[in-house]
């Protein structure tokens, strides 16, 4: 059989089996998504036709010349036969290239909208999303899934009406020169179809069990060439039981490749048997006819040429429900994602924040962290069921204000809700009951440019993406010019770094900053908040994991950073807050004690007792950030 013809049966050998019922709202969500494609969907239908006619006509030429041959008619009526038949072939070959562009012109758009759609939705997902989700899992319904709804249009959609259409006018004309060969064709068919959806089966669970293996081989590359996860394999790992695990897992990869290979080899090779079989009979009978003068010897050729041409599409049309099934799925996950509804909304008519400084208010807030049934997916997170926990209450009617321009300093065990108190600020999470407020509005009625334009955050771990210095700090502002760039790293403390590196601003920093010093990953951060130019800070503990001379260049950058602005500052290192303007203790949720520095000590509370066992040690002194600084970090 032809090389389309095998083509067809493969993939029929390879489509998912899938028995659930057609979803009719996905249906119409699918149709949503085509309607922008649909005069190209309409002229890739039309081609796919005049392709299944062409199909059908070169056999039944071929028919003629030979007829022609035998009448011993003028040599002149081979000649044109043969040159309609060449002339089909070109243009079968043009209209080929022509339904191949708008294959994959369809299928590429199709897949920028599906993509583009799931990745602005994804963005608007709250930073919960994030926490629960395996990001391989994530970009995998981007990528794999995509595709996978992108061949229900370049595939599929061609496959079907294409066969449709070859098969009918097969038979048709099959019918017309022989009914009875044509029946007992036939009669043949389940011994192709029978076989080609139980090979069926069984070739999808062997690239089921690939694609799982390769997926945990994936992740598992990914954890370990990170430079977190190779500095813990390097530290505490077994480098010889880690090889004998992925060998392990690769060689079972390469098992069911082999396994794989030979199904499809077996399966090809008694295909072609049972095609030549079906020949044979086709020649041997109607060889019968045609010495008996009943048939025609170009029709003998004819039905041997059709033949060829109805089993492969018979086929396919019997594996067509697997296959829109298998699209239909893919269609199903991304639209998975797209039905989680992001927590956090803009208001359609979203307020901007008042020029000039601007204060910080919580009026007795109280917030739980969300439940992963409301945030998350058990598909995502790689788990059989979500986790049922969620939503008990870990802030507790927070109350404070920060005037245009003071230091508020939060203070409290680990796991007492200060972190939470800072998330709540930007939006990462909405609050249960209370208010947040920026410049005396409600975070919620703000708009998200607005957010973000008058608030900065520097969390502890620095982070940066795998991109040059330059495009790190332009992210906080992308209009920025270069010499502000070189003025905000003087600033942060970190010109003349810069300056040495290889490529200046366009050296790249490594994933997540890590071929910089912790110290200079937080200055990085630091220079960018500098050039972002926004009026509140958040800083949650900036310089907790930092050493004693990377802390003091930090502290130097913070200052800096902090002149001037309104900002709400986590330490555990109670010797960088004594210059804030109001220190609150939080424990368990609860602000249990506030006031200055010496007001705190002098009351003899919780907070006087964190600073006594901070600074029992003999010689420990309290570095102190000086008051013209204004700030903390």
């Amino acid at each position: 059989m032809e090389t389309t013809a095998w083509m067809q049966l493969h993939s029929v050998m390879n489509a998912q089996q899938d028995s659930r019922p057609f979803a009719r709202a996905t249906l119409h969500r699918i149709a949503a998504f085509a309607r922008p494609h649909r005069r190209r969907i309409a002229q890739f239908v039309l081609l796919s036709v005049v392709g299944a006619l062409l199909a059908v006509a070169t056999p039944v030429l071929a028919g003629r010349v030979v007829d022609a041959i035998v009448a011993g008619k003028d040599p002149g009526a081979v000649v044109g036969l043969s040159l309609l038949i060449a002339l089909i072939a070109l243009g079968d070959a043009a209209l080929g290239l022509l339904n191949r562009w708008l294959s994959s012109s369809l299928g590429e758009g199709l897949i920028l909208d599906l993509r583009t759609t799931v990745f602005d939705h994804v963005q608007r997902m709250p930073v919960a999303f994030f926490t629960r989700t395996r990001t391989g899992a994530l970009v995998s319904r981007l990528n794999n899934d995509v595709i996978g709804a992108q061949r229900a249009f370049s595939n599929t959609l061609s496959g079907v009406v294409g066969n449709v259409v070859t098969v009918l006018l097969t038979l048709a004309v099959m019918l017309t020169l022989s009914w009875q060969i044509t029946l007992l064709a036939l009669v043949l068919l389940p011994v192709f179809v029978v076989p080609a959806r139980r090979m069926g089966s069984r070739m999808a669970g062997l690239q089921r069990e690939a694609a799982n293996l390769n997926a945990a081989m994936g992740t598992r590359m990914t954890e370990r060439f990170s430079a977190p996860g190779a500095t813990l394999v390097k530290l505490f790992g077994r480098p010889d039981e880690e090889s004998v695990e992925f060998a392990a897992r690769a060689r079972r990869v390469r098992d069911i490749g082999v396994r794989t290979a030979m199904a499809q080899s077996a399966f090809i090779t008694a295909l072609t048997l049972v095609s030549a079989l079906a020949l044979a009979l086709v020649y041997g009978l109607g060889g019968w006819f045609a010495l008996h003068g009943s048939l025609q010897a170009g029709a003998v050729v004819s039905l041997a040429l059709l033949l060829t041409r109805l089993y492969a599409p018979l086929t396919s049309l019997a594996g067509a429900r697997v296959e829109v099934m298998s699209a239909l799925v893919s269609f199903e996950r991304v639209f998975e994602v797209l039905d989680l509804k992001p927590l956090i909304e803009e208001k359609p008519d979203a307020r901007q924040v008042p020029d000039g400084p601007v204060s910080v208010e919580f009026e007795n807030v109280r917030f739980g962290y969300p439940s992963a049934e409301k945030v998350s997916l058990a598909s995502l997170e790689e788990v059989a069921a979500l986790d049922t926990r969620g939503g008990a209450e870990v802030l507790h009617g927070i109350s404070f204000r920060a005037e245009p321009g003071q230091t508020i300093a939060l203070v409290g065990s680990s796991g007492a809700g200060k972190s939470t108190i800072a998330q709540l600020l930007p939006r990462l999470y909405d609050t249960d009951e209370g208010a947040v407020r920026i410049g005396g509005i409600d975070v919620r009625d703000l708009s998200h440019a607005a957010l973000r334009g008058t608030l900065g955050m520097v969390t502890q771990d620095g982070h940066l993406f795998h991109d040059s210095v330059r495009a790190n700090l332009l992210l906080a502002r992308p209009e920025a010019a270069e010499d502000e760039l070189w003025d905000v790293l003087r600033r942060a403390r970190l010109e003349d770094l810069v300056r040495s590196l290889p490529d200046g601003l366009d050296t790249v920093v490594g994933e997540r900053g890590y071929r910089l010093s912790g110290g200079e990953r937080q200055r990085m951060t630091i220079a960018r908040l500098l050039l972002a130019r926004q009026r509140v800070v958040i800083l949650d503990e900036a310089t907790a994991h930092l050493d004693s001379t990377s802390e003091a260049a930090v502290q130097e950058a913070l200052a800096e950073a902090l002149e001037g602005r309104t900002a709400v500052v986590i330490a555990h290192r109670l010797s960088t807050i004594h210059a804030a303007d109001q220190i609150l203790v939080v424990e368990g949720g609860h602000i249990v004690e506030r006031g200055t520095h010496d007001e705190l000590l002098a009351a003899a509370g919780r907070y006087a007792e964190l600073y006594r066992t901070q600074f029992s040690n003999p010689g420990q002194t309290a570095t102190r950030i000086t008051a013209g600084a204004e700030a903390v970090a």
